[in-house]
């Protein structure tokens, strides 16, 4: 099991915030000490990072010290866009070194971190860097947020060849159950996966997340098999 793990999804909301907090929610009641980082906070008019409260509040846990100390989301900016739009509409630009570093220091106490992206994998987090390029550079395994949505498939195919042209190691996918769709889109949904993921030469690891599963409850151990 690696270290820190990188959490993206084929694009805007497709359960990023859900899937990273039951993530951690299941590898902390199996015994591994797992705790979460978001990438980039967007739309936060407060400075505070709702996505990494909402991860505390699906594992039943109180906010930590990395919280309190701004290590768990390292940049926040109040405008709801791509990072780099929201930092230059504060006259700044997101500080990479920052967010390496907390990740760092957060990995340093956990057994496993994940990190939660901001929007899709090809979302600027510089006006140079996008933030699949920045997750591909720290060698975080990618663990894929996909849903099966109309159109889902074409962006799912699009982010995994995008992943393997970085030379990503993939984890695994998680299929988000919800919004939930008709049978016959899940099937193709499925189906397209798998194949995809054989003909890039990937672990076909795929976790299939219920629209009910903070009751159900998920085994993600797939991904980290």
């Amino acid at each position: 099991m690696d270290k820190v793990y990188f959490v993206g999804g084929i694009g805007t909301d497709v359960g990023k915030t859900v899937v990273t907090g039951m993530i951690a929610r299941h590898l902390l009641s199996v015994g591994v000490d797992a705790t979460t980082v978001k990438l980039v906070q967007t739309g936060s008019p407060d400075g505070k990072s709702g996505d990494v409260a909402v991860h505390r509040a699906l594992c039943g846990i109180s906010l930590t010290e990395d919280d309190a100390s701004g290590l768990s989301a390292p940049q926040v900016f109040r405008y709801p866009s791509s990072p780099a739009l929201a930092a230059r509409l504060e006259g700044k630009t997101v500080d990479l070194d920052a967010i390496a570093k907390a990740v760092l220091e957060v990995s340093s106490h956990h057994a496993v971190t994940l990190v939660e992206a901001a929007g899709g994998l090809a979302v600027p987090l510089t006006e140079d860097i996008l933030t699949i390029d920045f997750a591909a550079k720290q060698d975080w395994p990618l663990i894929l947020v996909a849903n099966s949505a109309l159109g889902s498939i074409n962006h799912t195919i699009l982010s995994l060849e995008a992943a393997r042209s970085r030379n990503m190691h993939l984890a695994g996918v998680v299929m988000n159950g919800y919004p939930e769709a008709p049978e016959e889109l899940v099937s193709d949904a499925f189906l397209s996966l798998r194949k995809t993921l054989s003909r890039l030469g990937y672990a076909e690891h795929i976790v299939s997340m219920p629209a009910d599963c903070q009751t159900a409850g998920v085994d993600f151990g797939e991904l980290f098999a």
